[in-house]
């Protein structure tokens, strides 16, 4: 035997405890009668047992349960065997359609009651109640009785009383059903709910997350950008202080090192501290970039700078963007570009309501190498020799973040092989330039 056909029998145990129960008393009642018209007593044998078998269906089966008492009502009217009074637990039936049973269960429950009521009083008519109630005992028929105590109307009474049985216990088991059903709803609002906090949290969780990765990449890009350029700056700096001669010369180089090393630290200081530390100036400013190109020209380089169109203001977001962009690019220029070049930086701003871009472009020749053909772009613009192009990058998610782009082009020129980086950023109003 497997493992659920004692399962089985042990959900079915109570129903059928119950109907063998009823079927018992069924058969009691049967062989109690003292006088029975022959061959009555096998039929109401088998009403009897039908009746404890419906009554045990009632919950498992509540369809078939009805079913089996209509089959045994139309076999009572047309064998004419009497009712007995154990088939007054069909109650528990119509507690079952309505408790247990599916939609159409219920409602074949519901309408059973008003036909049940009309065949009542059809067998009362015919006289098949008298074995239960008066027969064998000395009695009249039950019609005359009640005829004789309610008058005319009695079948209106009857009739109430029939329904009464039927309908209540039907009353009963449709508001249990309603109430599970009210129930299991509360729990599965509370279920839902609890699923959508959960969900809530998590996805809070995941954008706290982002967030702190997202800043953690730009801290990463502000370090590298600001410690990378005035590295830059520093060394091209200190080699050129090699071949100076004059002592004021030398002095002067090597304040312009001191210089670069403070105002690196103050930025890197700036950067660690978040984006909600205050600034002690602003970037992205003519003035701004005026600086960043005076300090590669204090290394040593030629520098062209030219500013296109009237500057305008930026929004603080912006003119970040903007200076650390050129910052990168002038520190590229630096590590890889050649002395005897001249650095080109332009600044190209938006003139007219047609052009929404401020334009910038840094351009210089590449230092020649033996094998300059197998460096890779990405080594050429200072970024990492495995080519993870952290610069480059740097610079492309800057810009995307505020709807700008980035182009990087290597070309050979006369003078050599030149590289040139231009960026797009957007203009919106801001603040002060």
């Amino acid at each position: 035997m497997s493992g659920a056909e004692p399962r089985t029998w042990r959900a079915w145990a109570p129903d059928a405890a119950v109907g063998v129960a009823v079927a018992a008393l069924g058969v009691v009642e049967v062989l109690r009668l003292p006088w029975l018209l022959e061959g009555e007593l096998s039929g109401l044998v088998l009403v009897a047992l039908a009746t404890g078998a419906s009554v045990g269906l009632a919950r498992r089966l509540p369809g078939a349960a009805l079913t089996l008492v209509w089959l045994t009502c139309l076999a009572q009217g047309l064998l004419g065997v009497p009712v007995l009074l154990a088939q007054a637990s069909v109650a528990v039936v119509a507690f079952g359609t309505a408790r247990w049973g599916s939609r159409v269960t219920l409602l074949a429950g519901l309408g059973s009651m008003p036909l049940a009521g009309f065949v009542f009083l059809t067998l009362a008519q015919l006289g098949q109640f008298d074995t239960v109630v008066y027969r064998g005992q000395g009695g009249g028929a039950i019609v005359a009785v009640l005829y004789d105590r309610l008058g005319a109307s009695w079948p209106v009474a009857l009739l109430a009383v029939f329904v009464s049985l039927l309908l209540a216990p039907w009353l009963v088991g449709i508001s249990l059903r309603l109430a599970e059903r009210a129930r299991a709803s509360r729990v599965s609002q509370v279920a839902a709910e609890q699923d959508a906090e959960r969900a809530h949290r998590e996805t809070q969780q995941v954008q706290e997350i982002a967030r702190l990765q997202e800043e953690q990449a730009r801290m990463a890009r502000d370090v590298h950008d600001v410690v990378g350029h005035s590295l830059a700056v520093i060394l091209a700096q200190a080699e050129s202080a090699q071949f100076l001669t004059g002592e004021e010369r030398l002095k002067e180089t090597l304040a312009t090192i001191a210089t670069s090393a403070r105002s690196s630290l103050q930025d890197v200081r700036q950067v660690l501290s978040g984006p909600q530390a205050p600034t002690t100036a602003a970037v992205g400013s003519v003035a701004d970039a005026d600086a960043l190109v005076a300090g590669v020209r204090g290394s040593g380089f030629a520098v062209e700078h030219h500013e296109v169109g009237p500057p305008r203001p930026l929004p603080p977001e912006l003119a970040t963007v903007a200076h650390r962009v050129l910052q990168e690019m002038l520190t590229n220029a630096m590590r890889h570009g050649r002395r005897d070049t001249p650095v080109h930086v332009e600044r190209h701003w938006p003139d007219g309501a047609w052009e929404q871009e401020l334009r910038i472009e840094v351009r210089n020749v590449v230092a020649e190498t033996a094998d300059e053909q197998a460096v890779p772009l990405a080594a050429a613009t200072g970024d990492p020799a495995d080519g993870s192009g952290r610069g480059v990058d740097g610079m492309r998610r800057r810009l995307e973040a505020v709807g700008g782009r980035l182009d990087v082009r290597r070309r050979q020129e006369a003078d050599g092989p030149t590289y040139t980086a231009t960026a797009w950023v957007p203009v919106r109003a801001g603040g002060a330039a």
